[in-house]
């Protein structure tokens, strides 16, 4: 029991630190700053002017998104000198891991006001393609989670 728990545990947080991971390195959402969003707007067909005007979006929201990409890599990091430290230390593994939480949630926060912005520009019919762009998007990510979060082999 205690050994199919540690390795519940074990691939849990190699789950959250390759997601962080994939965060701090522009994998994951808008990239940074724009990654897989900027993708997707290339295939929107964009106006002259609309490129211009999400272009100055991205601009405005840069030093906010910089800061916050560089923090999650110093976190991701940080965490990994941790493990490898020796024993294991939960109250700075939690700190981190809290560090690490607050961080997502500014550039969660930074993302959902760049797409707020962006999709005010849009039109519907540029709304329509991106919605289906990103259910296509969900719904591979469903299929990867799907395909890498098997349970572990019985002992």
């Amino acid at each position: 029991m205690k050994s199919t728990r540690t390795r519940i545990l074990i691939i849990g947080a190699a789950v959250l630190l390759i997601v962080a991971a994939a965060i701090a390195q522009g994998r994951h959402g808008f990239g940074g700053p724009g990654g897989d969003f900027r993708h997707m707007l290339k295939q929107l067909d964009l106006t002259a002017d609309q490129h211009s005007q999400v272009k100055a979006i991205f601009e405005k929201e840069k030093p906010t998104l910089q800061p916050l990409m560089q923090q999650m890599r110093q976190n991701h990091q940080a965490m990994k000198a941790l493990e490898a430290s020796g024993p294991f230390d939960e109250a700075k593994t939690r700190a981190l891991a809290t560090q690490n939480a607050q961080t997502m949630i500014e550039l969660q926060v930074a993302h959902a006001r760049m797409k707020s912005e962006i999709m005010q520009i849009l039109t519907a019919d540029q709304k329509a393609k991106l919605a289906q762009i990103e259910a296509q998007k969900d719904a591979r990510m469903q299929e990867h989670m799907k395909s890498h979060m098997s349970p572990p082999p019985a002992d």
